[in-house]
């Protein structure tokens, strides 16, 4: 077997050497426009190189809507190409070692061979994602009318076992938590008993919930509509939140970005989770219209601030039980899936240092002062500030690319690929 391509450190180092004077310069720059205010662009540096974000595995295929999905050249065709490609972000970015897995897609054939190649791309697993949201070939039931919540007791056990099937993949991969989201819900009024679909579903999530390592967690993840029109069982936060309080203390409550009603206060939604204890964690994306997948930080950049102006005052103060997990989940229909997640994670880790710009003690000032426009006015500062020049440090510190996209495409990395992986021919639709 031929070998594959990889990009290779000494031409990161190449193609980071050619950047590294204009990086310097600026670093310095801003070194002093952050002292002026009291900053050490060190500390935050260091801040910048501390933080993680896992990407999905399914993401680094091409997404795609109802009516088609057009397949860009050198897709993944398995398990074992997508953690080739996730790889290749980590090696870029830095920040995202840990890959989600979804499960049947991404069912491994044996389990701990996939670890030792995970192992090999300096990688790891983060939460196992169970799918009871489609029928799989060889399934015995279908999940057309719902999984966790079907009226069947035997449809309830096929999803049951499913879910527990993918803590025992997991355990193996070294994950340590579950990811479950369903689709159960109806399209029209009376199609199923609101309360009894949700007593349904606290039974069929304690059976997996008790199936649980003592050091795992479930994650669970609500959603406002979408495939039901009507009514979703696991509709909003404060719907999880009592799912997850009755479940007990390995339950909480996973956050998606595009998961809510339009104009909702997502940081506040954050911080009451935080404050009782019941952040899981969050798949990263935007919307615009709905559940639109769409890259992280590029519709809503200033709500993403927001966002982690709650979770860093959180790990400022120490929030008891605050142990959050990111991820990202979008889809990729326009754009080369690698791009947009390495764009993405950078995304996330500006909003992450930003939020440490902030000046806590001038905001707490504003707030118990009742001035709200200054208060205001120590967020827009923060946000303001560009601190692309610490991000880029902090990945050519950690061995990263200064420039990720830049060097991936001078690397021609996606044309290697494209050789190595031939387009698999067929025509497909619905959503990835």
């Amino acid at each position: 077997m031929a070998a594959r391509f990889e990009i290779d450190d000494d031409f990161i180092a190449e193609q980071n050497a050619k950047a590294k004077q204009w990086l310097d310069d600026d670093f310095d720059h801003l070194a002093k426009k952050l002292g002026r205010r009291g900053l050490n662009i060190e500390e935050l540096t260091a801040k910048a190189q501390s933080f993680r974000v896992a990407v999905p595995s399914w993401g680094v295929g091409t997404g795609g809507t109802r009516f088609a999905r057009f397949p860009g050249p050198g897709e993944p065709r398995d398990v074992y190409e997508k953690l080739e490609d996730c790889g290749t972000i980590f090696k870029l970015v830095r920040s995202t070692p840990a890959v989600s897995l979804h499960i049947p897609w991404d069912k491994p054939a044996d389990s701990a061979a996939l670890r030792e190649f995970a192992l090999m791309k300096g990688l790891c697993f983060d939460a196992m994602n169970s799918n009871t949201f489609q029928d799989q070939a060889g399934q015995k039931l279908s999940y057309k009318f719902g999984s966790l919540t079907h009226p069947d007791p035997s449809v309830r056990r096929q999803a049951v076992e499913h879910n527990i099937e993918c803590v025992e993949i997991g355990k193996t991969l070294g994950s340590k938590a579950l990811t479950v989201w369903i689709a159960d819900g109806g399209n029209f009024p009376g199609q199923l008993h609101f309360q009894r679909a949700l007593d349904r579903y606290l039974e069929s999530a304690r059976e997996i919930y008790a199936a649980l390592p003592d050091d795992w967690r479930i994650f669970l993840e609500h959603k406002l509509y979408e495939p039901a029109f009507y009514s979703t069982v696991i509709n909003d936060w404060g719907t999880s939140y009592y799912c997850a309080a009755q479940l007990g203390p390995k339950a909480s409550c996973l956050v998606d970005l595009g998961h809510h009603a339009p104009n909702v206060n997502i940081e506040m939604i954050v911080s009451r989770l935080i404050q009782f204890g019941k952040l899981a964690g969050f798949h990263f994306n935007d919307s615009k219209y709905g559940d639109d997948d769409l890259d992280a930080g590029s519709i809503k950049p200033f709500q993403l601030f927001l966002i982690f102006n709650e979770l860093v005052d959180a790990e400022l103060r120490r929030a008891p039980g605050f142990d959050p997990a990111y991820m990202l989940d979008q889809s990729h229909n326009v754009t080369d899936p690698i791009e947009s997640l390495m764009m993405s994670a950078v995304e996330l880790t500006r909003a992450y240092v930003q939020a440490h710009v902030v000046d806590r003690e001038a905001l707490t000032e504003a707030q118990e002062k009742c001035d709200p426009l200054m208060a205001l006015a120590v967020l827009k500062q923060a946000f303001t500030t560009d601190v692309s020049p610490i991000l880029a440090m902090a990945r050519a510190r950690a061995g990263g690319a200064i420039d990720p996209i830049r060097t991936y495409r001078e690397s021609g990395y996606r044309r290697h690929k494209a050789v190595e992986r031939p387009e698999q021919v067929g025509a497909t639709a619905g959503i990835v």
